[in-house]
């Protein structure tokens, strides 16, 4: 058989043709949508600086989708335009009405908060977990075993993937760290052995197939599990403090039980159907990773260094979380490659794609956080309560799931949605007198997992596969909605009743 290309560095950009030029209406179209959002009156109730805010993040929204320009430099330019007319766009009248309130110093506060996040933090961290595997070969080498025994089939593959998920997602609470730290540095190396190559059309092979599979994987996991997903049990705190109303890991276990076990069994084929592999059977793949796994002999010392670190670094994440913080724990594991030479400093450096999701998801965090600050979340909140009175209870609970889902569409993270705007549903939802609140409660709650599919910024796990290489941003979009879709439609079409009958 002819040789199969072997695993360079899977983050990494292959080299490709240089880009021809977006057309103007791509470049123009994000700052037409935010002008016109800026003409349209200020709705009744909201602060005008909140509604231009909001214009803007719209815009770059817009921006994100069509891509005219890369995302980090999209989400950086709303950050910078927000920052510099923080007058208008930041600062209530208040604030700016007090002489001990500097407007420059607080703007470039807000401007560079997101730097600051642990999130955004992690997924770096991820990115240079994914190094350690590649320069080790340690992930080539867990790839060729999976290859070796799963890989005749790419469907098989992807339930090799989804189940590996399963098997992490009770024991660590941060599906970013479960995402980038184990299962996406392993899985990064599979690709390149059939000649799937990140952006580069080959990537359609079977890249673009696994990549999806994993982060709908991680989404449906962290909704399985209470444990799996930090806002979880954020979440869970604010339904008692709230509501009074106590979940139980049990509990949640059993509510998404039937969903949960039927998204799992399905996704795999449901992305096999939406998002086919071009190579779906191959028998020479797996002889041939036979080979190679022969070839690579037994565990270096880097290997062995690296296997002991990743197992640390989960420890740490399960048992250590009130010690530690998730992101911290894998900045500690970089700073041990680093002294003890499993990466070097050139390879940090270097890692063009680590770098440019840090500074894009940074700049989403801190614009998606600014909604929230200028008092537009509240405000729809607000809004939509009073439009619910005098509905049915079992409508009234309906629509406000969907919103819940829907408007994740304005965070870039879980934890701010659940911070944000769960209060805001849970007291809506309570004054509305025949709603089964119970139900509701364990809806609103497990649906955080599941709706962090719909955007490429959605969910921790998100920008680690969308910087991969291997889903382009119209894909992620598309496949983003009809899975959104889809787990959305079995939410109220078995979850609602399942829990109905059960709690």
């Amino acid at each position: 058989m002819k040789k199969i290309s072997t695993v360079n560095a899977p983050a990494r950009s292959s080299p490709t043709a240089p880009d021809r030029k977006k057309p103007l209406i791509l470049m123009v179209l994000p700052v037409l949508v935010a002008a016109l959002l800026l003409l349209v009156p200020v709705p009744a109730g909201l602060e005008p600086y909140a509604w231009h805010f909001f214009a803007i993040f719209v815009g770059v929204i817009v921006g994100l989708i069509f891509e005219p320009l890369p995302g980090a430099v999209i989400g950086l330019t709303g950050v910078v335009a927000i920052a510099l007319f923080s007058h208008w766009l930041l600062f209530s009248p208040a604030e700016l009405a007090d002489p001990k309130f500097k407007v420059a110093t607080e703007s470039f506060k807000w401007a560079v908060s997101g730097f600051g996040n642990s999130t955004v933090w992690l997924i770096f961290g991820a990115f240079m977990f994914a190094a350690g595997y590649d320069k080790t070969q340690f992930g080539r080498r867990l790839a060729l075993i999976l290859v070796k025994y799963l890989g005749r089939r790419s469907l098989t593959l992807g339930y090799a993937i989804t189940f590996a998920d399963l098997l992490l997602a009770p024991f660590t609470p941060s599906n970013t760290a479960r995402s980038g730290g184990t299962i996406y540095p392993i899985i990064a190396n599979l690709p390149p052995l059939y000649g799937s190559k990140p952006n580069d059309p080959s990537a359609r092979k079977i890249g673009s197939y696994l990549m999806w599979v994993a982060i709908t994987a991680a989404c449906i996991t962290s909704s399985m599990f209470l444990s799996a997903l930090a806002p979880n049990l954020l979440a869970l705190a604010l339904v008692k403090s709230i509501v009074g109303f106590d979940i139980s890991w049990g509990m949640w276990f059993l509510a998404f039980l039937p969903l949960g076990v039927l998204l799992i069994l399905t996704m795999p084929l449901l992305a096999y159907w939406f998002y086919p592999p071009e190579v779906k059977v191959n028998d020479e793949v797996p002889r041939w990773a036979a080979s190679e796994l022969e070839k690579l002999g037994k565990l270096s010392r880097n290997e062995i260094l690296l296997l002991v670190f990743v197992c640390c670094a989960l420890l740490m994440w399960i048992f250590a979380t009130a010690w530690i913080e998730p992101a911290m724990a894998a900045l500690l594991v970089i700073v041990l490659m680093l002294w003890t030479g499993v990466l070097n400093w050139n390879d940090i450096t270097s890692n063009k794609p680590a770098w440019n999701t840090f500074a894009w998801f940074a700049t989403l965090v801190a614009l998606a956080d600014g909604l929230a600050r200028v008092g537009f979340i509240a405000w729809l909140g607000k809004e939509g309560g009073q439009l619910l009175h005098g509905i049915d209870p079992q409508v009234a609970a309906v629509m406000l799931l969907i919103a819940f889902f829907l408007l994740h569409y304005l965070f870039a993270s879980t934890t701010a949605h659940t911070t944000a705007l769960l209060p805001a549903m849970l007291t809506v939802a309570a004054s509305i007198p025949g709603i089964n609140m119970p139900v509701f409660c364990l809806m609103l709650s497990t649906s955080l997992g599941v709706m962090g599919i719909i955007t490429p910024y959605g969910t921790g796990p998100s920008p680690i596969y969308y910087g991969s290489g291997y889903l382009p941003t119209k894909d992620y979009w598309r496949l983003g909605t009809i899975f959104g879709a889809i787990f959305l439609a079995a939410l109220m079409l078995i979850g609602y009743p399942w829990m109905v009958m059960m709690f």
